[in-house]
């Protein structure tokens, strides 16, 4: 049979009661505990601050990232568009260029066609030879009648700025007859008939004045001039 102390089991929790309450009642003791207890908060306050600190970072460091990104897709954005303003720019420079050329374009048909417009009604009359360099016209020729001479250069002086700066020379001549070419069947010969023929040479500049080749280029403008 056991048999247990009570008295005894008793007597060793009182005696541990009181040295605890002797430990706590000491100053020492006290601070120790206290400074145990104020470590223990601050460790824990250290951990949590760090791992709160390390989370804010990562979050940062991604949202830094993010950002980084979208700059860099900025920037390559801004360097096509700014390509793109460059090609705009250049087509449009070949576009005045082209423009410019063909308003100023001056091709051997059309002047061919503008002389022939402006040539007086005479059959007799001639041109021998059309020159064009530098962007100075040089006709020569020749007419029966010096009347039809003044006429041609009459007509290039006034055609609305498309030949400029006219100026004509204009001599008198006496054809001589080449007997050796000459047939009995066209009628004895008049030694003191004398034919004339009138030679020029005409200098001018060819192409539309400004104000034409604006009113080519918008019909608006040229329905206003009319």
């Amino acid at each position: 049979m056991i048999k247990v102390n009570l008295l005894d089991s008793v007597t060793e929790r009182a005696s541990s009661a009181a040295v605890v309450e002797a430990k706590v009642a000491n100053p020492a003791a006290r601070f120790w505990m206290l400074g145990a207890a104020v470590g223990v908060l601050l460790g824990l306050a250290m951990v949590f601050d760090f791992y709160s600190a390390a989370a804010s970072q990562k979050k940062a460091n991604a949202e830094l990232e993010k950002q980084e990104q979208i700059a860099q897709q900025m920037a390559a954005v801004n360097k096509e568009q700014a390509d793109l303003e460059k090609k705009l720019k250049d087509i449009q420079s070949r576009i005045d260029v082209i423009k410019k050329l063909r308003s100023s374009q001056q091709g051997p048909v059309s002047l061919l066609s503008d002389l022939n417009s402006r040539l007086p009604r005479d059959p007799d009359f001639r041109l021998d030879t059309i020159e064009q360099k530098a962007g100075e016209l040089t006709i020569e020729g020749q007419s029966p009648n010096e009347f039809s001479v003044t006429e041609f250069g009459r007509n290039l002086e006034f055609s609305d700025g498309l030949f400029q700066n006219v100026s004509l020379e204009a001599e008198r001549k006496v054809v001589q007859i080449d007997k050796a070419d000459y047939s009995p069947a066209d009628g004895p010969i008049d030694e003191k008939f004398k034919p004339e023929v009138f030679t020029f040479k005409l200098k001018c500049r060819y192409g539309p004045s400004q104000t034409a080749a604006d009113a080519k280029d918008d019909p608006a403008k040229k329905g206003n001039k009319k």
